[in-house]
């Protein structure tokens, strides 16, 4: 089975040879403290060498870690253009006062430069002082012309060659975007977001269903060419116990727009449909399924999420890809062995493509990171 193969068998509970192998991987802050610990050289480069050493012990040939084809970006952008010029409005105290691409004023440590505030490089916190959506004039004026779909400059030149190379590959392809909660926390900001949706629900409606056709309209471009494995929502809307919105907002301001691009997508030929949100999602994974989605990430432990309790519910309406509690991988040792013993009945079952519930923080040492590598290798058949 060649990559795309094994991503599609798992997550829709067929026969995969093996699990694909995704234990997770560091952010820069992560990266910077393993390579203090002595790694040198590509993190996964030197995993893979490691794998495949234990691969030879065990008279295994070395394993395909790689897809044989090199992989093509679609290159497509979703997000405003222009964006905003960014300028340092304020430098003191340790901390840059930004007015960033989105609009917003946002508050960073001078530890970093603001472009952090575009790429999520590392685990950086930040502080909004003001975002741009503060009314519907606001909405019209600032933010509504930066969408315009039609955008040549949302393609690169060679589109339609990336797409031919696409239709032709042996790895998943997964398109990305944002979905209407995380995209207009950008415009609004969380709080603001939750308090308009009391207060002006009618412009919270108003973005929401340009967001679905904007987000349509340029999703088509891409399912006119090459159908993706996945099509894939990033969300954030819940806290450690709860969602940030209720199951019925989520219903009204955020199905529709899933209805309409799963739909879209699963006609293109599509089958796997993804939301990301950190925090407890227990809340929201009926209404997300009710609207198409069939597969959810990160599944942080930390947040509370049983995925064993989920997997009860839901039976194999639901995959999983993430799940592994970051803490225990920090920890190692014992706490490391239940906790991917706590898995593993998800795992036997399908559906499911086990990795760190997060990125891999700087906590988790590059000894305990293969540590875990090794017994995730061995749980996912790549060390069987």
């Amino acid at each position: 089975m060649n990559h795309r193969e094994r991503f599609l068998e798992t997550l829709l509970f067929g026969t995969p040879d093996r699990t694909p192998f995704e234990p997770g991987g560091p952010r820069e802050s992560t990266l910077h403290a393993w390579q203090q610990q002595g790694l040198e050289g590509s993190w996964s480069e030197v995993l893979y060498q490691l794998l495949d050493a234990k691969r030879g012990e065990r008279g295994l040939a070395p394993a395909p870690w790689k897809p044989n084809q090199p992989i093509t970006d679609l290159g497509v952008s979703f997000q405003m253009n222009p964006k905003f010029e960014e300028k340092v409005l304020e430098h003191k105290e340790g901390h840059y006062i930004v007015h960033d691409w989105m609009g917003a004023i946002t508050e960073i440590s001078d530890t970093y430069d603001y472009s952090y505030i575009r790429s999520p490089k590392d685990f950086v916190t930040r502080k909004w002082h003001r975002f741009p959506v503060q009314n519907l004039a606001d909405w019209e004026e600032r933010i509504r012309w930066r969408f315009n779909p039609k955008d040549p400059q949302r393609f690169p030149p060679d589109f339609d060659d990336r797409c031919a190379r696409l239709r032709a590959r042996d790895y998943p392809l997964i398109v990305s975007f944002n979905g209407p909660f995380w995209q207009l926390r950008e415009f609004c900001g969380m709080e603001n977001l939750c308090t308009m949706m009391l207060e002006q629900p009618d412009l919270i409606e108003t973005m929401s269903v340009f967001w679905r056709d904007f987000g349509s309209e340029v999703l088509q471009v891409i399912l006119d060419r090459v159908a993706p494995d996945m099509l894939h929502l990033s969300e954030d809307m819940c806290y450690k116990e709860h969602p940030m919105i209720s199951p019925e907002m989520t219903e009204r301001f955020c199905g529709p727009c899933y209805r309409q691009w799963i739909d879209q997508a699963r006609s293109a030929g599509t089958e796997l449909f993804g939301i990301d949100s950190d925090g407890h999602i227990g809340l929201l994974i009926p209404v997300w399924m009710e609207w198409g989605v069939n597969c959810v990430d990160p599944i942080e432990a930390a947040a509370g999420n049983d995925i064993n309790e989920f997997r009860s519910m839901f039976g194999k309406k639901l995959s999983f890809r993430g799940g592994i509690d970051k803490r225990a991988i920090a920890a190692g040792g014992e706490a490391l062995r239940r906790e991917l013993a706590r898995i593993r009945p998800v795992l036997t079952g399908g559906g499911y493509i086990p990795s760190c519930d997060h990125g891999v923080p700087p906590d988790i040492s590059w000894q305990h990171f293969q540590e875990y590598s090794i017994t995730l290798a061995e749980m996912t058949g790549w060390l069987a």
